[in-house]
């Protein structure tokens, strides 16, 4: 008895979502194209991160080889961005991670995945607009933070901000009433800060190499500290000698390798961006083509940009001296390119936001998504008349002005990571796992081609759904390593299954022992132990048959993208200090008493449910005709079928 109900919870977390991929039907307003998307990825990845963060981490942890961080950043941004890609262009639907966590893993995971990314694009919005308070508080001689210090101080170190933000609050509040107004008017004021935002940066590396020097990549701690040594620059941004521990070991990585790793966890947050075009599935004309393409170009536009202005700002300045809130106002003051750093602060306002913009964007629509599924409370799927989620948009502003009123900027970027880590880790797993299922129905996906197909097959509809798939062939050894079939089976797709998971529990493991472990023996010895087991696994998914399937965009080279995609994410959580651990799960167990409290009974899913076993079959149906329910359910792979119509008419 004890074990039945265990067995019917454990279904009831992991019963997974049904989509409906009909480009027409949507209660979102469709006028989006690929250059709105590029935009939008460009705009909200180009922003606080090489606007605020490269000077503290380059001064904190990495130096001049920020650069080397900002590399292994964006391997792990390219490699979640190609995850992504495929899901957008297998379900272009409003919720992104979400979305794609619940078709694929179930409800549980996918509200852990919904709930983080809400965390996420809070602290992204409050933390540009922290930035931007930051960046024009410098034009105007710090006179926002001196009265804020005096007259609004906040004792609370290491917990609170040292003072509250008050501008920063003013930023949110204006661009929440924007967003409320229209996702059309939004994307034209994207486009044209995005442009200027590009010429900033332009400028910014040609500066750095005209006026930069190849000496401040080769700084030697003993001649800095030596009592003779005097700044080789007309302008001393400090009168108080840098000591041995901010200096490290000096040269081109002063702080070792450790700490470019360090380093590459905060950078990560800087090519968090594009995944907000991954939200935006029911508002673009053309989403199965215009969604890849635009998550694609934004990765490798920013990536270049980041990587050019880093170098060029290590160049212009030595590391130690760089500031760690606007740095790059202080570096042209520091070469005696005085009335520059006007025209740079103008543009990172600029450039800030678009960050903004593309930060507050998808919060609203993963809120919305979640909210019109049932898991978070209903009155935030309201749409105004223009067709924009106008309810979860203000939510997210409160939301977000509430923690740039409260927290500083570097502790909201750490926490930023992990979850954004968290989301790229379980889509990388989702495209590895759903690669690998067999097209037709099945009690793990609930697939078909035809609304027909999905009324007339025997115990497909998702309450019927077991926790076990069945086991109509052998399982072996033999079979695992030399599958009969040359298409995806029931054995094959639960093998890859099982897999993924142990796989991810294993690659944790990995993690903590590589930045906990140190060099002892024994953590080597089980470092590779659980290497090998990896190896091994990933070999036996390699041998399973694919999904013949055909998308307008799949990702390369699987199993392996997916796999180094989950290592990468996890090992740079693991990164992150104590505190912001702690933080994030104060975080999930407030998330976790909405879902259990809330989610879990009035959920879509279980409404379904809950109908009675003689009208199960109709489930899907009677919920796609419902007003109350969310319009997507439908077969899964309905859409795959209209994108391959569309692309041989396209070729």
């Amino acid at each position: 008895m004890v074990l039945g109900n265990l067995l019917g919870f454990g279904k009831q977390l992991l019963r997974v979502k049904v989509v409906d991929c009909n480009t027409e039907d949507s209660r979102l307003s469709r006028c989006l194209n690929t250059f709105d998307l590029v935009a939008l990825g460009v705009g909200s990845t180009l922003g606080a991160g090489v606007y605020v963060l490269a000077g503290a981490v380059a001064r904190e942890n990495s130096g001049p080889a920020i650069v080397l961080s900002f590399l292994i950043a964006a391997l792990a941004s390219v490699l979640a961005g190609l995850c992504y890609a495929e899901f957008g262009a297998r379900v272009p639907k409003t919720g992104s991670a979400y979305l794609y966590s619940y078709v694929t893993v179930g409800e549980l995971w996918a509200f852990i995945t919904g709930w983080n990314l809400i965390l996420s694009y809070i602290i992204g919005t409050s933390s540009v607009a922290r930035a931007w308070s930051a960046t024009f508080d410098e034009l105007v001689g710090k006179r926002i933070e001196l009265f804020c210090r005096e007259y609004m101080a906040m004792n609370a170190p290491g917990i609170l901000a040292e003072y509250p933000d008050m501008f920063a609050v003013l930023i949110i509040i204006t661009l929440t009433g924007l967003l409320a107004f229209g996702v059309k008017e939004s994307a034209m004021v994207n486009k044209v800060f995005t442009c200027v935002n590009i010429l900033v940066l332009s400028f910014m590396v040609v500066s750095g190499l005209v006026k930069g020097t190849l000496k401040n990549w080769q700084i030697d701690p003993e001649e800095i500290l030596h009592p003779n040594h005097t700044s080789n620059s007309s302008v001393n941004v400090t009168d108080i000698l840098p000591t041995r521990e901010r200096l490290g070991a000096g040269g081109f990585m002063p702080f070792g390798f450790s700490g470019v790793l360090s380093g590459a966890a905060t950078c990560f947050y800087a090519f968090v961006g594009f995944d907000c075009i991954a939200t935006t599935g029911e508002e673009v004309k053309n989403p199965q083509r215009a969604i890849p393409i635009g998550i694609v170009s934004s990765l490798l536009i920013c990536f270049v940009a980041y990587f050019g202005v880093s170098a060029a700002l290590t160049l212009m300045m030595p590391y130690y001296l760089l500031d760690s809130n606007s740095p790059l106002p202080v570096a042209f003051n520091y070469v005696g390119w005085g009335g520059a750093k006007y025209a740079v602060a103008v543009g990172s306002l600029c450039a800030l936001s678009t960050s903004l913009l593309g930060s507050m964007f998808p919060l609203p629509r993963i809120i919305f998504a979640m909210a019109r599924d049932g898991l978070l409370f209903s009155f935030l799927a309201r749409v105004s008349e223009r067709k924009s989620p106008v309810t979860s948009t203000m939510a997210a502003g409160v939301m977000s002005a509430i923690m740039a009123f409260l927290f500083d900027l570097k502790d909201l970027v750490d926490l930023m990571s992990i979850g954004t880590l968290l989301a790229y880790t379980l889509v990388a797993a989702c495209v590895l796992v759903l690669r690998y299922q067999p097209e037709h129905p099945s009690v793990a996906y609930q697939m078909a081609n035809t609304q027909e197909e999905v009324e007339l097959s025997d115990g497909i509809s998702a309450p019927s759904m077991g926790i076990l798939p069945g086991m109509e062939q052998r399982l072996s050894f033999k079979t695992l390593l030399f599958p009969d079939n040359s298409e995806p089976s029931t054995l094959s797709g639960f093998a890859v299954n099982i897999c993924a998971s142990v796989m991810g529990a294993l690659i944790l493991a990995f993690s903590i022992l590589a930045v906990q472990g140190g060099a002892a023996v024994w953590s080597v010895m089980a470092l590779c132990v659980i290497f090998m087991v990896c190896v091994l696994l990933t070999f036996i998914i390699w041998r399973q048959p694919e999904s013949k399937t055909k998308l307008s965009f799949k990702v390369p080279l699987l199993p392996f993208i997916p796999v180094i995609s989950m290592f990468v994410n996890v090992y740079l959580m693991m990164q992150l200090d104590r505190g912001t651990w702690i933080r994030f799960s104060i975080w999930m167990a407030i998330g976790f008493v909405i879902y259990f409290g809330y989610g879990f009974h009035h959920s879509n899913e279980a409404a379904v449910a809950r109908s009675p076993p003689g009208r199960e079959m109709n489930g899907f149906k009677r919920v796609q005709e419902s007003e109350a329910m969310s319009p997507e359910k439908e077969a899964f792979l309905h859409y795959t079928n209209n994108a391959r119509e569309e692309d041989d008419g396209d070729l």
